[in-house]
């Protein structure tokens, strides 16, 4: 049996189509404010494509550049700005922050109702209780690629390998708000194998790579590899890998790639996340 792919780059094709559409249809100018004040050169390269990938489905993006070394003070009064000019509706900061900043003392200032990327404390605890909310973005992502399987989610025994604040905890609330029958497994978890091999969807998220083997899994499970880890070959070369071992794909009846999988799909769940901002 070889595992059917869990394809992101073709769901976020879709989305993405939903979105231009949904957008013309309302009429309105749908925008992503965007706070830059990294030193990292990655940092500026990804605020670059996003601005492409916003515009590819008719949204505009407006990147406030600070200083790499912009202060506390700097960032968090360019974001205060934002909550309170009514013409933003979305907003994100990308990271890395300047090593003297903290990026969660940051996020939390984000108005919850324009938090795209889902990283206010307050929109991770409407999750937990069911609220109407702008849903961490990988979470998100992770549960569209899961419920494009098939699988009926009720009574279902799902373990989450990892239990991050914006990653694998949202994912095992979500999870469990569809009825599923949640594990929510970390380092000290005992017995993570065996758990495994019971679960009808296993989601891994702890960036180990290759952390997941094929005697763990279930046989028609449904697999979900979140991990992105950039590890160097014997020859040099930096290859992106998962936290699930390939041979996996020979047990598993549906199994994300990693690349082209729950990246994709990250973004055009952020993409989903300012939409439903500006047009709500």
């Amino acid at each position: 049996m070889s595992a059917r792919p869990i394809d992101g780059k073709e769901l976020s094709a879709r989305v993405k189509a939903d979105l231009r559409d949904r957008i013309e249809r309302a009429g309105r100018t749908v925008r992503l404010d965007a706070v830059l004040a990294s030193p990292d050169r990655g940092a500026a390269l990804y605020a670059h494509n996003q601005a492409k990938t916003c515009a590819e489905v008719g949204i505009e993006y407006h990147l406030h550049e600070l200083s790499a070394e912009a202060s506390y003070e700097d960032v968090a009064g360019r974001v205060l700005l934002m909550n309170a000019d009514e013409s933003v509706r979305a907003i994100m900061v990308h990271m890395p922050l300047p090593t003297a900043i903290d990026a969660e003392r940051v996020q939390s200032l984000i108005a919850p109702e324009k938090d795209v990327e889902g990283v206010n404390p307050a929109n991770i605890g409407n999750v937990v209780y069911g609220r109407r909310s702008l849903v961490p973005c990988t979470a998100l992502a992770t549960l569209e690629m899961i419920e494009h399987t098939g699988i009926d989610l009720r009574g279902a025994r799902a373990v989450i390998v990892g239990a991050s604040n914006i990653v694998g905890k949202p994912i095992a609330v979500l999870l469990m708000r569809a009825e599923a029958t949640v594990v929510s497994a970390n380092k000290f978890t005992q017995g993570l194998p065996s758990l495994c091999r019971e679960a009808d969807v296993v989601v891994a998220a702890a960036g180990v790579p290759g952390l997941v083997k094929p005697e763990w899994i279930k046989p028609g499970a449904v697999v979900v590899d979140v991990g992105i880890n950039r590890i160097k070959g014997a020859d040099g070369r930096t290859t992106t890998v998962g936290d699930v071992d390939p041979a996996v794909a020979g047990v598993a009846g549906w199994l994300s790639p990693v690349p082209g999988g729950v990246g994709p799909m990250t973004v055009a769940m952020l993409l989903r996340n300012v939409v439903d901002a500006a047009l709500r």
